[in-house]
């Protein structure tokens, strides 16, 4: 099954910035989502930080500390997993899937900022190709919305 892939290339938000929106996004079109990042440290930062980001709200959300994958709508993680049943998957902070197939929709995130990143982007870009994925690469303006690009 071919996997719609849409890059977004932070030019200037943070992840920590951009993907609370994408989520909120997500849970509005009801699908679940996998977050997949570089480590355990970075699981346990965005964690935190999804509890804090909205002083009027939250986005529900677990990860291995906290259990129960199958009841959370939003399943952090650094393993390539999908516990919680997630039609959705985001990649960011160096970490890579190997599992698309089982998404209906994946979203790399990638800091055009970092030379590292945006090459690992690059890369996967013409593997989710060869292998017949669906890409749509997204820039951010210079108001922080998005453009799409491809």
């Amino acid at each position: 099954m071919a996997t719609e892939v849409n890059f977004y290339h932070l030019t200037r938000s943070s992840l920590e910035e951009a993907l609370p929106r994408l989520l909120v996004k997500t849970l509005q079109a009801g699908e679940r989502a996998v977050v997949m990042l570089g480590s355990p440290e970075r699981v346990d930062v965005l964690n935190t930080h999804l509890w804090t980001y909205d002083p009027n709200g939250f986005l529900p959300h677990g990860s291995a500390k906290e259990g129960d994958a199958d009841r959370q709508p939003i399943w952090l993680t650094h393993l390539d997993e999908n516990p919680n049943g997630a039609g959705f998957l985001f990649v960011a902070d160096h970490a890579h899937s190997d599992r698309l197939d089982s998404y209906k929709r994946c979203f790399e995130l990638f800091d055009g900022r970092d030379d590292q990143a945006v090459a690992e982007a690059r890369d996967r870009w013409k593997a989710y190709k060869a292998a017949g994925h669906t890409l749509v690469y997204w820039q951010q303006t210079a108001t922080g919305g998005w453009e799409k690009k491809a």
